[in-house]
């Protein structure tokens, strides 16, 4: 169900108007004075943006760097999205919204309904406000693609499947095997 103040909202919706929405059931993303609205995600992403978290955790805590679950991510005054999860520098934990500039690393959970989105809008959209890596899951076989900014865009640095083990030295040190990202 959409939040009262969504239907019949007049367009563009300003960031003021984006986060007086608060709080919601949906994933509301602030794209250009539109709004992206999706439903909440589904058990399995959770678990595996759960399990992500716990791998990076460790490596965040050492490095002084902050990890954070779904966010609002300003890239641009007229740009806020929710990733999954970001590893971020310094923070202001009044603030509404963290900083483009304050990621080092965005991850992001493919869903029937995002998988488009998450491969193409999205990776150009956080390379475009320099966030210098990218993190993309893949829902169903839990495939990780690690891109690297090269630029105003990624470039792919590995793909690792099931068998296989992401070996993070940057922005953290980190350990990742798809297989644990499900019990």
């Amino acid at each position: 169900m959409l939040p009262a103040g969504i239907p019949g909202h007049p367009l563009p919706c300003t960031e003021s108007e984006y986060l007086a929405l608060g709080v919601t059931a949906c994933r509301i993303e602030l794209l250009d004075g539109g709004l992206l609205v999706g439903p909440p995600p589904t058990v399995r992403h959770q678990m595996i943006a759960g399990s992500l978290a716990t791998a990076l955790e460790p490596g965040c805590a050492a490095a002084g760097h902050t990890l954070l679950p779904v966010i609002n991510l300003r890239l641009d005054a007229t740009r806020i999205l929710n990733p999954d999860l970001v590893v971020t520098t310094e923070l202001d934990i009044a603030a509404a919204c963290v900083p483009a500039s304050a990621v080092l690393l965005v991850g992001e959970i493919t869903a029937p309904h995002t998988a488009v989105i998450d491969r193409l809008l999205k990776p150009h959209l956080y390379a475009a406000a320099g966030i210098e890596w990218y993190l993309l899951v893949e829902l169903d076989t839990l495939t990780m693609h690690l891109h690297q900014r090269q630029g105003s865009h990624y470039v792919e640095r590995s793909t690792t499947r099931a068998g296989e083990v992401l070996e993070l030295t940057d922005p953290v040190r980190a350990t990742i095997r798809p297989e644990d990202l499900l019990p």
